[in-house]
């Protein structure tokens, strides 16, 4: 995990080129809600009870599969205080995905979905994808924001929603595949849009382009 002094760290070095397509995706919400734990159960599938606190914006980088193509997520784990915040939405523009993220047995940090849906839409990109995740479910006996909550502030914003455990390990592989998958949806659904003007020729797809990836996926 990268550690990040106040003025943020450097984008992610990559080693290598062997990719087709980087996607920079973003964790937000509340401070405590399980952004880093959430993290750590996707890319290293970890699990601590430990509580600490990210300082300003850290980093992880994993790499998956979709339609033969290998994708490199770089996934943004920001922290939640006011203090960080002005550090926290610089990294907004470019991302092509956020999790926003409540803890089901926090009702404050659920009061704070509307506000950092504000802060997607002012700092982020126009077609950047957003999925709302209640996240530690494995605490049904302390929670305070029912399913059908979530549900209605995700419909009421416009964007899919999951409840998820990073303790438990519930949903957290499909809630990043979801997201992954909705961003190719779009961009093959611009790519087709692009192209609609040259008739006769059939719009290009996320399949379509050129490969730079080996043959044999490993991930």
């Amino acid at each position: 995990m990268a550690s990040a002094a106040e003025s943020g760290p450097a984008p992610p070095r990559e080693s290598d080129q062997n990719f087709d397509y980087m996607f920079k995706l973003l964790i937000i919400g509340n401070s405590s809600v399980g952004k880093t734990s959430f993290l750590f159960r996707y890319a290293d599938d970890t699990f601590t009870s430990a509580f600490v606190s990210t300082v300003g914006i850290d980093f992880k980088v994993k790499t998956v599969c979709r339609n033969d193509k290998r994708i490199k997520l770089q996934i943004w784990d920001t922290a939640g205080q006011e203090r960080y915040r002005t550090i926290t939405t610089a990294y907004y523009r470019g991302a092509m995905g956020f999790l926003l993220m409540y803890d089901i047995t926090n009702e404050d940090s659920f009061h704070a979905v509307q506000d950092w849906a504000t802060q997607i839409k002012t700092y982020s990109w126009d077609n950047a994808q957003v999925l709302l995740v209640g996240n530690k479910v494995d605490m049904e006996d302390e929670r305070v924001v029912s399913t059908q909550q979530g549900r209605q502030l995700a419909d009421q914003l416009g964007f899919e929603f999951f409840e998820t455990s990073a303790k438990d390990n519930i949903n957290v592989r499909q809630t990043f595949e979801r997201l992954v998958a909705i961003i190719c949806e779009k961009m093959a659904d611009s790519l087709e849009g692009e192209s609609a003007a040259a008739p006769g020729k059939k719009g290009p797809s996320l399949s379509d382009a050129p490969a730079q990836a080996a043959q044999h996926c490993g991930c």
